[in-house]
């Protein structure tokens, strides 16, 4: 539907009732300049017929019609001669004209003006024809009297036209002066239409304004009182939402900053499934991208029927939901779901929140603790068996050969050594966790060479016995910020192990390499080798490629765990490398920076 401008409402309704106004105003003033004229005219008529009278009265007595006619034409001269002076008898007798022969004018006793002027004292005809001239006339008639009698009467006239010539002119000024007053009035209605919409036009767009969010803007003051409690209370308003929204983006800003900070993952659902809003954390463990998930079904781009059933009965729900599921996203990963349903203002549901937990290192951390403790269990019974099998049969006296006693007393030895190895490996790993736990490793920057030095001497017994040489290859200059007595114990481990592994007359290399950003620390032997499927399990806990090997070798399958520990807490890692049958090199980095 078409719609116009306030402005052209107020207008042309201002312009008609001043046009209606001034079309009244114009007959009335019309009709009233025209009564004026009128009763001026014949006002002026009225004195010229009595001043005609004075003049013509002791003609009367005299009775010279000659004299009498010329009175009348001197009388009709002096109105710029279009004054008619007639004298006429009551008989109705003309016996005077300004204008024409008395002798050939009739009978002048039915005119309406004759009649009232005899009966009355005054006559008048506004128009009439005159049968003498052919012309529409004005009459104004008196009697003249003589001792009470009415011996004549005196009457003048003046033609309608110059009557209607000098109205016409009076319209005409009325006319353009109406004109002139219709121009000024649509102006000025123009002017007061305007000072009325200006005003509201402007409000308009201050408020188209505020539906842009800009708030800022405020509305001018008008004059008028209904206006301006209108803008104040546009202003109020804008005010008001503007601390308003200013308050919900400091509330959602500080909302999105605790979510994001939050290493809980947070998701958002309607109650179709479409994502409402989503955190950093969720998305990272989602594997998912946060701008391109709103809006889209979290069926769309997460693949977990679990998750989806989760979410369902989460939205049907009235109380909090937990449940654990595996994901398959980067490896199988173990989620702890928390979910409650969310409601609108009126009590109807609206979606969900789903908190997220990765479970995936607590698990494992489980999975390693079962496992430690199985191992621990696994290690500790076999020597602890055989201790206590052997220390019965000596108790119970059922050997008495010395030579078998001694043999019992060493195999008792060796288990109790094997439980000692077991235990200092343990207790080296508890006390760099708790040294690591509570930051009391201390670092200081010296030279490599000595560390490694003293290390092999340490080692050196071991290799003695079975004839092997060890070697280093270091620079006296390259130093490492390094906590000497852990690092000292890493590479112990790894030429321990090393030596363990190698056939007698073998060679062990110590090496270290200074890259531009990191140090290698390398222990080379030519050992056995161990096979690739073993390589990514090797540091942890108890885990031995050989248990049959390592066990007569006096290994704990502690060692390498203690080395990846030791190095992780210096911040760098540890690697292997390795061939079945020519041997194995473990590499130590560590930052130079």
């Amino acid at each position: 539907m078409f719609r116009k401008k306030l402005i052209w409402y107020l207008y042309p309704t201002y312009l008609l009732v001043t046009l209606i106004s001034l079309v009244a105003v114009t007959w009335y003033s019309s009709y009233s300049f025209r009564r004026f004229y009128l009763d001026q005219t014949r006002t002026e008529l009225s004195t010229l017929a009595h001043f005609a009278a004075e003049k013509i009265s002791p003609v009367l007595q005299s009775k010279e019609p000659d004299e009498l006619n010329k009175i009348c034409k001197k009388l009709g001269d002096a109105g710029d001669g279009q004054i008619r002076v007639t004298v006429i008898l009551p008989s109705g007798k003309v016996l005077g004209d300004s204008d024409e022969d008395p002798a050939k004018m009739e009978d002048h006793s039915d005119r309406p003006e004759i009649i009232d002027a005899l009966n009355k004292g005054f006559g008048w005809s506004l128009s009439r024809l005159s049968p003498t001239l052919g012309i529409n006339m004005m009459y104004v008639a008196i009697p003249i009297k003589e001792n009470g009698e009415n011996v004549a009467v005196v009457r003048t006239s003046i033609p309608a036209t110059a009557i209607d010539r000098e109205l016409s002119n009076i319209y005409v000024k009325i006319f353009w002066g109406g004109v002139a007053i219709a121009i000024c009035a649509a102006g000025i209605s123009w002017v007061i239409s305007r000072r009325i919409s200006k005003p509201i036009v402007e409000m308009k767009q201050v408020a188209q304004g505020f539906t842009d969010g800009e708030l800022n803007l405020r509305v001018p003051i008008p004059a008028p009182l209904e206006l301006s409690e209108l803008a104040k209370a546009l202003n109020e308003m804008a005010k008001q939402l503007y601390e308003r929204i200013q308050t919900i983006t400091k509330q959602r800003n500080e909302l999105e900053a605790v979510l994001s900070s939050m290493i809980e993952g947070v998701l958002a659902v309607d109650t179709d499934g479409h994502i409402m809003s989503v955190n950093k954390a969720a998305a990272d463990l989602l594997k998912i991208n946060t701008t391109e998930a709103l809006g889209r079904n979290v069926e769309e781009i997460v693949r977990n029927v679990d998750l989806h059933r989760f979410i369902q009965k989460t939205v049907e729900s009235k109380q909090l939901v937990e449940a654990d599921i595996l994901l398959p996203t980067n490896g199988n990963r173990y989620f702890q779901l928390h979910g409650v349903s969310l409601s609108d203002s009126e009590g109807h549901k609206s979606g969900a929140v789903i908190v997220l937990n990765d479970m995936t290192r607590i698990r494992r951390l489980e999975n390693i603790r079962r496992d430690f403790v199985a191992n621990v269990s696994h290690e500790l019974r076999t020597p602890v068996t055989s201790i206590q099998g052997f220390i019965e049969a000596l108790l119970e006296g059922k050997i008495q050969e010395p030579k078998q006693i001694e043999r019992y007393l060493k195999i008792i030895a060796k288990h109790s050594n094997r439980l000692n190895t077991i235990i200092d490996d343990l207790l080296s790993l508890s006390r760099l966790e708790e040294d690591e736990e509570k930051r009391k490793v201390s670092f200081d920057q010296v030279a490599l060479k000595p560390i490694l030095a003293s290390a092999m001497d340490l080692s050196s017994v071991k290799a003695t016995e079975k004839n092997i040489k060890v070697e280093l290859d270091c620079e006296d200059q390259i130093e490492a910020k390094v906590n000497v007595v852990f690092l000292e114990q890493a590479i112990v481990n790894l030429i321990d192990n090393a030596i363990k592994y190698s056939e007698p007359g073998a060679k062990i290399q110590v090496s270290v390499q200074l890259g531009d950003t990191e140090m290698a620390i390398a222990v080379q032997d030519e050992g056995c080798g161990i096979d690739k499927t073993h390589l990514n399990r090797i540091f942890e806990r108890f885990y031995v490629v050989d248990k049959g090997r390592s066990r007569k070798l006096g290994g704990t399958g502690l060692g390498l765990s203690i080395v990846k520990h030791i190095v992780q807490i210096h911040g760098g890692h540890v690697t292997v490398e390795s061939k079945p049958g020519k041997g194995s090199t473990f590499t130590i980095h560590l930052h130079t920076e």
